[in-house]
């Protein structure tokens, strides 16, 4: 069952434009100058030479979606066939190796593209989270009948969302929802929240307790009997990631829905941090994008203040120049975290203490990248608005979704807890803790 889905049943217009009709890339507000040629440039290196060619393939679409995104906002329109159509062009499936139909993409290669598609709206990326997730997962996994088989999925255009926050007095590392086996079987029973992407996807990658109260991990299929997903996150910020409530009704999982483990991969922690670094990165760009178009275009000044045009008045200059140079900073270290990642993926053959460690060293280097980019983010997308007129205040401008979706992202996962981490590494050489998630602390010493 499916409730308050609002999507499409057909590919919006603008998702079929070729690259020359986007290339003078209209703004929310019409009137406005092209800035396409300029908006896209000094954003640093490539990640790789072969890099831009593998993204001109998508940035028609990326293109697309950010001219969409306001609009999208405010009817509340969940972006389903801008996520499918990205699915179609082979977006979801980069990471799997050349034989499956992939491209073998390096992560900073993946987190470029990453950044580049939360230029448009990190509301598709953070929807997108929880499936290149689970491939990470697949390609981190031994061989095997299970692991080919779901990567097979995947090749074909199988998307997955998340289904492992539960609200509620669980106990950190438990569950409520159950998968619990029945003759050749399974069944599932529970309720989850945060479901991002689900409502959007075949399957639901979810995390459960098994009747022992052991972990267990599935997926499910989208739609089954006995499974409702809710659109009812109301977050002022990413409202439009599908992170709602998912109740399991004795929903019944074939043998082969069932993980035959129940851990994550070494450096999965980092990883989906790594993520919201870059929607958030790509929300510095998309505001200095927009911030120096309205400036561009604005024609009136203030009396008394400044007799000069926004587009040469040196103090609005510097504003439009502080944002751009906190998306370009942003970027720049979350691509440099992204290689640390790269290297604990090819830790995977190394003795287990020095596998640990490289796996350790991408959190720190991950953790350390989060307070900067989100303070960078967080400031450049309440600054802009210096730069304007209380016309920019306006629903109609959209501006302010930057800073609410830059707000929620970056309150997943408390800055403070990663500062203090870094911190103690430098300090004590401790190594982040291997525990994630949310729950109430497992006993007294917990607490101490």
């Amino acid at each position: 069952m499916v409730a308050d889905a609002q999507c499409p049943a057909t590919i919006p217009e603008e998702l079929h434009m070729t690259t020359t009709a986007l290339s003078s890339d209209t703004p929310a507000a019409a009137g406005y100058a092209p800035r396409a040629a300029i908006a896209d440039r000094a954003w640093g290196d490539a990640p790789s030479a072969r890099y831009s060619a593998i993204a001109e393939r998508f940035r028609p679409v990326f293109a697309a979606i950010r001219a969409g995104a306001p609009e999208r906002e405010q009817t509340h329109r969940l972006p389903q066939a801008e996520l499918h159509r990205l699915r179609d062009l082979g977006l979801t499936r980069l990471r799997l190796p050349r034989e499956l139909g992939g491209e073998d993409l390096t992560l900073p290669e993946l987190f470029s593209l990453l950044i580049e598609l939360s230029e448009g709206d990190p509301n598709v990326t953070n929807a997108l989270r929880s499936h290149f997730g689970l491939t990470e997962e697949l390609l981190e996994q031994p061989a095997g009948e299970w692991r080919d088989g779901w990567l097979a999925r995947i090749a074909a255009g199988a998307l997955t969302g998340s289904g492992f926050s539960e609200v509620g007095d669980n106990t950190l590392g438990q569950h409520s929802t159950t998968v619990v086996r029945q003759g050749d079987h399974y069944v599932v029973n529970g309720t989850k929240f945060y479901t991002t992407g689900s409502l959007l996807s075949e399957w639901i990658h979810i995390s459960a307790s098994t009747e022992q109260g052991e972990p267990i991990g599935a997926l499910v299929p989208f739609p089954s009997e006995g499974l409702e997903i809710v659109d009812d996150w109301d977050g002022f910020g990413q409202q439009l990631s599908a992170s709602g409530t998912a109740r399991f009704d004795n929903v019944v999982l074939q043998a082969d829905h069932v993980k035959p483990y129940a851990g994550r991969f070494g450096y999965s922690v980092g990883f989906y941090q790594l993520v919201h670094l870059a929607e958030l990165s790509g929300i510095g760009r998309a505001a200095s994008r927009e911030l120096a178009e309205r400036v561009a275009a604005r024609k009136r000044v203030y009396g008394g203040r400044s007799n000069a045009r926004s587009s040469e008045d040196p103090q609005v200059l510097e504003v439009v120049g502080r944002v751009r140079a906190a998306a370009h900073a942003a970027g720049v270290i979350t691509l440099d975290a992204a290689r640390a990642l790269e290297r604990a993926h090819h830790a995977k053959h190394l003795p287990p203490e020095q596998r640990q460690a490289v796996y350790d060293e991408a959190e720190i280097e991950v953790s350390q990248a989060v307070t900067t980019v989100t303070d960078l983010i967080l400031d450049a997308t309440a600054r802009l608005f210096d730069a304007l007129g209380a016309s920019s205040a306006q629903r109609s401008q959209a501006l302010d979704r930057h800073w609410r979706n830059a707000r929620t992202i970056s309150s997943h996962n408390p800055r403070i807890y990663h500062t203090r981490i870094v911190g103690d590494f430098a300090v004590n050489g401790t190594p982040p803790p291997v525990r994630a998630g949310v729950g109430l602390p497992p006993g007294p010493a917990a607490v101490a």
